[in-house]
């Protein structure tokens, strides 16, 4: 295996700020090309089209690789594979700057998810190499709630350097930040010493990963759309699905996988991926359909729906480290198990959400009692799957939750799309059962059956046809809003419950004189140590071993 050298508490913190960096510089990105939409198709134009494929050729080219460059992260070492992705994404920002066509935008905005999808493992994968275990869920808690600032950073930015230049340089300014993350990793990151065997690149495996993976990703972002049924998202989600059995075949028969099945048969590592199914499919949801909610139904403009969301980031930057630390002292059980409940009880505030909302009854409480259990969560939950993995394998490691979270949030978004709107349809069908229209009445409705979440335009009918056409409406968008929050929590709450039924507390060895000669019955006691009790397991007194 190969082997890291230990580092000072100062060299550290830059290792941290680094893979903070590195990964801020990414997630800055995500957020902000929503902003400049509008703008780049006034510029390149392109359509409804070219807009959506401007984001999603960043998701399908992400959400295919990153397995791959998890296990690139593992073969080649995390400093190498890290410097690679962010340089790498720093090219391609600035290929997407200069752009002159809507179609090189899209082509490298493909190319940044490549580089990003060698970036967001291996920053994970950094902090792992850098820091014990004693340690490490301070540090994730650290770089989750930096990290997370990228989030509402990136609209105010974006808007802001929008109006006053241009949108391509949302873009460009990645480059300070690229050039600086670089600077960082040649001084903090140390090149991490290989073992005595040294791992190969396993090539067909990560081709028939990217195209198995890229056959389902590509189905769920065409999907909405598309529709379920058409043949551009049938045929390569089964033939995705078909081509990742076959990588699964051969990672579980070749001598040196890609992706070590062995991994899965870790307790908390395979409970923890399962829990972040869970969890990130109802968080997904949530954002999605709350920001959708307060903009097209409650009136909010973009700006007014983005500080809605503000205090779920500033609970997480204030609380994610905290909650890290004590999950590493008092092991990660009852944080994800009582995390996700508490998370899942403020989802349930917004099943009551009215149509004309009041933000600080209406949004506010719901969102503090969510944000804390998330913030008790994340952290606790990221260290425990990935301490569950020997460091050799860290960067697959991350790489597996990572895809797991991403296609938990595509795969929420799709599903449920398709639910709200059926429940919004049948609640709009409903009350307006018997309700004689006009064809302009049925013409507005069938505007806001396509939009889903709305309010009717009921401009051009008469006043009573109007007030039943927008009360119908009003109460099928809030009616479906609170069918999708109560998806939501429940599934957030399921992944509490499997955090708590499957997770176990690790045992950790301590310095002999923090416990006053106890031993776990069965596990050998070194000289100068002893074993702090885990899972339940009995501990008997022992006379202290003379040193």
């Amino acid at each position: 295996m190969a082997v890291a050298p230990a580092l000072d508490p100062g060299r550290k913190r830059l290792v941290l700020i680094a893979a903070i960096m590195g990964s801020f510089v990414a997630g800055l990105d995500a957020t902000v090309v929503n902003v400049a939409l509008p703008a780049i198709d006034r510029d390149l134009g392109g359509g409804l089209a070219g807009q959506q494929w401007v984001s999603n050729a960043y998701l399908l080219t992400l959400g295919s690789l990153i397995l791959v460059g998890g296990s690139l992260g593992d073969v080649y070492g995390e400093r190498r594979v890290f410097s690679l992705g962010v340089a790498g994404f720093g090219v391609a920002s600035l290929l997407c700057a200069v752009s002159p066509t809507i179609g090189l935008l899209i082509a490298a905005r493909a190319i940044q998810g490549v580089f990003g999808a060698l970036l967001a493992p291996s920053a994970l994968a950094v902090i792992v190499m850098a820091f014990g275990p004693t340690e490490r869920g301070g540090a994730i808690g650290s770089w989750t709630a930096w990290s997370g600032i990228a989030t509402v950073v990136g609209p105010f930015v974006g808007g802001w350097l929008i109006d006053a230049a241009s949108w391509r340089w949302i873009f460009a300014i990645n480059l300070p930040f690229v050039i600086a993350t670089l600077m960082l990793v040649r001084i903090a990151i140390p090149v991490r010493e290989p073992g005595p065997t040294r791992r190969s690149v396993d090539w067909a495996g990560a081709g028939l990963c990217a195209v198995g993976l890229a056959g389902p990703v590509y189905a769920l972002v065409s999907q909405p759309q598309a529709g379920w049924l058409a043949p551009r998202v049938l045929i390569p989600l089964i033939g995705g699905v078909c081509v990742f059995g076959a990588f699964l075949w051969r990672e579980a028969h070749t001598p040196d996988p890609m992706l070590p099945l062995g991994l899965f048969r870790r307790r908390n590592f395979a409970v923890g991926n399962v829990q972040t199914l869970s969890m990130y499919g109802g968080l997904a949801i949530t954002f999605f359909f709350l920001v959708l909610f307060l903009q097209q139904v409650a009136g909010y403009d973009a700006l007014q729906a983005g500080l809605a969301t503000l205090p779920s980031t500033l609970v997480m930057f204030l609380l994610s480290k905290r909650f890290g630390g004590l999950a590493d002292r008092l092991g990660p059980r009852a944080f994800m198990g009582g995390g996700p409940v508490v998370a899942a009880l403020g989802l349930a505030w917004f099943t009551r959400m009215p149509p004309d909302v009041t933000y600080v009854v209406d949004v506010l409480p719901g969102l503090l009692v969510f944000s804390l259990g998330l913030a008790m969560t994340v952290a606790p939950l990221t260290a425990t799957v990935l301490a569950d993995a020997d460091e050799s394998n860290a960067g697959i490691a991350s790489g597996i939750n990572n895809a797991i979270a991403r296609v938990a949030g595509l795969l929420a978004i799709a599903a449920l799309g398709a639910v709200v709107a059926a429940t919004f349809t049948s609640s709009l069908d409903t009350s307006l059962a018997g309700v004689p229209l006009t064809p302009r009445a049925r013409a507005v409705v069938a505007q806001a059956e396509r939009q889903t979440l709305a309010q009717a335009d009921t401009g051009g009918l008469g006043p009573r046809e109007a007030r039943e056409v927008s009360a119908a409406v009003q109460h099928a968008s809030v009616r479906a809003f609170h069918t999708g929050m109560g998806i939501a929590a429940g599934l957030v709450f399921l992944g509490g419950v499997v955090g708590l039924a499957g997770i176990v507390n690790p045992r950790r060895r301590v310095a002999a004189e923090g416990c006053a000669g106890g031993q776990i019955v069965g596990m050998p006691q070194d000289v100068g140590d002893c074993w702090e009790a885990g899972a339940g397991l009995p501990v008997v007194a022992l006379p202290a071993r003379a040193t």
